[in-house]
């Protein structure tokens, strides 16, 4: 294959072939030519963290793809042959084909795209029939500007963990205690009522966690609220990295670090660590005044995984929406019609204004 990923041409008629999702082959728009992709048995293998970031970065394998800067949000993805203008992927500005060459750090595994155009189409239609208070021009702002496929890049993490904590162990006890009120009647009642107390103990330990395939966004470009929620991905269906199943998509290049993606995947595992620990402390209840954790035997993975985007502007605001392309899972951002709202509350105290009118006849 030629270093540009996206052209791979037709044995038949000579066009550019495409990746076709769930099919697992190369098809011509034209003439329907289908080329199989070769299954390969290369084993995708977890690069040591501490290795690669001390000398194996600058000798790792890599792979040259002509990139274009979006100048709006920075975001730098690849642009098919013969193409001069474009619109950024991520936020929906104009682009100009004013593009560099850039050697990047080259993916070991890829998730091919599983869901086709069409059906990211009715997907998207239906996450926006569903939104509440919405704005009428909604759907034709979002129909305008369309969906693009575009490989996303990620770091995946393995790793083990070991906390060292300190902390208090909580545990409940019930008295009784008195008390004097007045009743309906203006009478005064007295009596004893049953009060929950804790007991609090000094605990401290060590706590020991196994995590495998943590998943971090290595791009900027994309608000991490919405991908994060994307997930599961299912990367037991992984496959090497080949040139073959980017045709006909869009590429980011990665922007975000692995050092810094690291450090990402440590807030998500974090929550895992602390619910451990409150295990470990035991009791009602605990608190966890101190926690040193440790991480070992660190690998990772960068991967390509298959994102519909949806990007457009409302009101002068870039709204984004996000379709996992192997799973159908959609999120993003959304405007609101202030009107709608403002009518539905309106609506609301009308009826509660007449039902009170009622009740008091």
């Amino acid at each position: 294959m030629e270093d540009n990923v996206q052209n791979i041409h037709c044995d038949s008629c000579g066009a550019d072939l495409r990746f076709a999702p769930g099919v697992q082959s190369l098809e011509c728009p034209y003439c329907g030519n289908r080329v199989v992709i070769a299954a390969d048995d290369q084993v995708i293998e977890e690069l040591d963290f501490r290795a690669f970031l001390e000398n194996a970065e600058a000798q790792s394998e890599s792979l040259e793809v002509i990139t274009v800067v979006c100048r709006t949000c920075n975001a730098e993805t690849t642009l098919e042959d013969n193409v001069t203008a474009s619109v950024c992927p991520f936020c929906g500005t104009a682009l100009v084909a004013q593009a560099h060459s850039k050697r990047i750090i080259q993916p070991q595994s890829v998730l091919p795209f599983g869901i086709d155009q069409r059906r990211a189409d009715q997907l998207l239609k239906t996450w926006i029939n569903g939104l509440w208070f919405a704005p009428k021009k909604l759907k034709k702002y979002a129909r305008r500007h369309g969906l693009d496929g575009v490989y996303t890049p990620y770091w995946t993490y393995d790793c083990a963990s070991t906390g060292r904590y300190r902390g208090q162990r909580g545990e409940h006890y019930y008295v009784q205690v008195p008390y004097t009120t007045t009743n309906a009647q203006g009478k005064t009642v007295s009596g004893t009522r049953r009060v929950q107390k804790t007991r609090w103990h000094p605990a401290a330990g060590t706590v020991r966690n196994r995590f495998d395939d943590v998943v971090v966004v290595a791009s900027e470009s994309l608000p991490k609220h919405y991908v994060d929620q994307l997930t599961p991905w299912d990367l037991e269906n992984l496959v090497p990295f080949d040139k073959a199943y980017l045709t006909g998509f869009r590429v980011e290049s990665y922007s975000l670090g692995l050092q810094e993606g690291f450090t990402d995947a440590q807030k998500k595992m974090e929550p895992t660590i602390r619910r451990t620990v409150e295990r470990d402390i035991g009791g009602d209840v605990q608190r966890i005044q101190s926690l040193d954790v440790d991480y070992a035997d660190i690998t990772f993975k960068h991967t390509l995984l298959p994102l519909w985007i949806c990007a457009y502007r409302f009101r002068n605001e870039i709204f984004r929406v996000l379709i996992n392309a192997r799973t159908g899972e959609v999120q993003g951002e959304r405007p609101w019609s202030w009107i709608k709202i403002g009518l539905t509350v309106l609506a609301i105290i009308l009826v509660i204004f007449l039902l009170l009118m009622v009740f008091d006849q």
